[in-house]
């Protein structure tokens, strides 16, 4: 063990000691590895941000009041676990950030996707208000943090940074080269600096004697520092920040394909210095804003509601990849992240679904952003499409097919796990809607157009899969999907001249029962919404008050729906743990997304819909973010009815649902029906 005092009297038991200002500090390996397991961080984010510059490739978040997953260099891949402070007297006690404090979150500019953290000891003993840029520039997440001793006490502040490179948190390996902490899994690196020097600095393997945290808390300072970790394991790096009453300082976390290309990285940044990183990372969010469609009238003169509005719009635009633009994960959460293994890749939500995409490009399509939805239709059609034989997880998929999932490359070179199981109809249909619309209809988008009509034609309409991705079967919102996409596969067949294609895909499913047994579900509001059914169609009237009765919760925001009964895909009823714990008693929660499908069968119906936003917007946590799911009962757990449950924060399906409705709302109907579908069906 090695060993470090505050004084120049020395007892050491092995290592090398180097004497730096009186402070002695002991460079050796750190024992322990690989070090205990590791977790990724709840799924419930309340930040989130990027540069709007493709040059800076990296994304963060934060929740619980500390920063979660960074990712980089693609927004399908953490490279970070968390980071947060740790705060001692040096005798009396240790409070961990994300525990010890009472957390406010605030956006100091409306038009930037820039957000401080206000974290107060719940002891009343100091605060610490942190503000998150990155650098447009290149891969550096800076993060700007006050501390202040609320009572005036003399206290020591450390950083705790827990990497988890490459996507996964049990290869990594890092060190210390002279002004930072340093780590990389393969070609991926890290590097921490502060624009003040650190005065003690530490890398050991999680949840052993070398773990800085577990030093601090049992000695109440750093006194084992290791100046390597070199056998790939779980690392925590941990590095102490002089502070004294009132102190302001900014720290660098920079990426790189090495230790030294990640080192230049948080210095160069740290040159600029904060106020001119954040200076730049605002102009690029102002750019963009102030690039779309005016904030619609129906959330314009309401603090809540306009703001949910442009937080949703700029973090659909954050969700795109950069290596692969207009691939938008899902969500940059993993749901209920603090049950998941963290050792290896879990992909949670931060994958493309060709269904979530349809919805986000539709959101920006409403928000005046046509170019970033017509680089999401090209990226469904250049990299997603199967064109060949593709195994899946367990299943093949069939060339004109679309996998359930891919990462942000695409279904090349992806494993068959990447691509999931099983095929959804819905997500073959979509990317046919998104070409029609905008217009997308040259003869190579025909072709592939054609290669997905023909295999829907030819397996539909029961599908291996439903939206909800559990069901095979007839599924009302899939047949829904199917007709639309065929009729919209039919306009762009006319205008390559392919009349005999264009009738037969048109002739396809119109007529039928569709219905999922024993399932009370609300995708049948998919009829009107895609412009199959209008809103006075019997059938989806008379389904109204049997989906109400068994699936809408009034909660103190507003009313609410599960996605159907038998729901499990939710926390457990017995203790609260997340899905993934799988404990007893698992109980899906309510999607607020559902209430602005409402909002839009309503304002079609011709009836008032504004409530429905109003409840979304409710629904948001202090980021502004919509999560997917909301608490259904009296509070419980930790959880608050009609707020956010553990799953994920935010789902970018919600986020451009609400932002379809707050235009719609304006607009005075739906504004995603697809026209030749909304013309073709007029009135039936």
């Amino acid at each position: 063990m090695t060993l470090w005092w505050r004084s120049s009297v020395l007892v050491v038991t092995t290592g090398v000691l180097v004497l730096v200002g009186g402070v002695a500090f002991a460079a050796g390996e750190a024992p322990g590895a690989p070090g205990g397991g590791s977790s990724w961080s709840t799924g419930n984010k309340t930040v989130l941000g990027t540069a709007t510059a493709a040059a800076s490739t990296v994304w963060f978040t934060a929740a619980a009041g500390v920063t979660t997953e960074v990712f980089y260099p693609r927004a399908d891949q953490p490279a970070v676990q968390d980071m947060q402070y740790v705060v001692t007297d040096g005798s009396t006690f240790v409070d961990l950030e994300r525990d010890a404090t009472n957390h406010a979150v605030s956006m100091p500019d409306e038009n930037a996707l820039e957000y401080t953290v206000t974290n107060t000891a719940k002891s009343g003993r100091y605060r610490l208000t942190t503000t998150y840029a990155t650098d447009p520039a290149r891969s550096t997440l800076l993060v700007r943090t006050r501390f202040q001793a609320l009572d005036g006490g003399a206290y020591r502040l450390y950083v705790l940074y827990n990497p988890s490179l490459g996507g996964g948190g049990r290869g990594d390996t890092g060190g210390w080269d002279g002004s930072a902490l340093v780590a990389n899994d393969g070609s991926v690196a890290s590097a921490l600096r502060a624009s003040v020097a650190f005065t003690a600095h530490s890398t050991g393997y999680s949840g052993t004697a070398s773990d800085g945290y577990q030093d601090i808390a049992a000695h109440r300072t750093l006194a084992n520092q290791y100046d390597a970790a070199s056998s790939g394991g779980n690392i925590v790096q941990t590095a102490q920040v002089p502070v004294g009453t009132d102190s302001t300082f900014t720290l660098a976390l920079g990426f790189g394909t090495d230790r030294g290309a990640a080192a230049a990285a948080a210095s160069a940044s740290l040159s600029t210095g904060f106020t001119g990183v954040e200076s730049a990372y605002r102009a690029g969010w102002n750019s963009y804003l102030g690039g779309l469609a005016a904030v619609p009238a129906s959330v314009a003169g309401d603090a809540l509601r306009r703001r949910t509005y442009k937080v949703a719009v700029m973090a659909l635009h954050a969700s795109e990849d950069k290596t692969f633009p207009g691939a938008n994960v899902a969500s940059l959460s993993t749901p209920w992240g603090d049950s998941v293994n963290g050792d290896a890749l879990s992909d949670g939500y931060h994958r493309v679904w060709s269904r979530d995409l349809y919805q986000q490009a539709t959101g920006l399509l409403a928000a005046g952003d046509r170019a970033q939805a017509v680089r999401m239709t090209r990226w469904l059609w250049d990299r997603q499409q199967i064109t060949a034989w593709t195994q899946g997880d367990g299943v093949w998929y069939g060339p004109g097919s679309f996998p359930r999932y891919s990462p942000v490359g695409g279904v090349a070179g992806a494993t068959p796990q990447q691509l999931g199981c099983c095929e959804q109809l819905d997500q073959d249909a979509f990317p046919i809607v998104l070409a029609d619309v905008l217009g997308l209809t040259d003869a190579a988008t025909w072709a592939k157009v054609k290669l997905t009509a023909d295999h829907i034609v030819a397996i539909g309409p029961d599908t291996p899969s439903e939206r909800w991705e559990e069901q095979p079967g007839k599924s009302p919102s899939t047949i829904a999907a199917e007709i639309a996409g065929l009729v919209c596969a039919g306009d762009v067949a006319r205008r390559n001249g392919d009349g005999t294609s264009a009738a037969r895909y048109e002739s396809g499913f119109e007529d039928g029962t569709w219905w999922e047994r024993d399932i009370v579900d609300g995708g049948f509001l998919d009829l009107v919404r895609l412009g199959v059914r209008s809103a006075s169609y019997g059938p989806v009237v008379d389904s109204l008050g049997e989906l109400d009765a068994v699936d809408k919760v009034s909660t103190p925001n507003g009313d609410m729906w599960h996605r159907y009964n038998h729901d499990s895909y939710g926390e457990s009823q017995s203790d609260g743990t997340g899905w993934p714990a799988g404990h007893g008693s698992r109980t899906g929660r309510l999607w607020p997304l559902l209430s602005g499908e409402r909002g839009e069968y309503e304002l079609a119906a011709g009836h008032p819909a504004a409530g429905y936003l109003q409840t979304m917007a409710n629904a948001a946590n202090d980021g502004f973010l919509i999560p997917e799911q909301a608490w259904d009962r009296a509070n419980q757990f930790g959880f608050t009815f009609g707020e956010s449950a553990g799953s994920a924060s935010p789902l970018n399906w919600a986020l451009a649902q609400y932002v379809r409705l707050a235009a719609a709302l304006t607009a005075g109907h739906p504004v995603e029906t697809p026209p030749v579908v909304a013309a073709r069906y007029a009135g039936r």
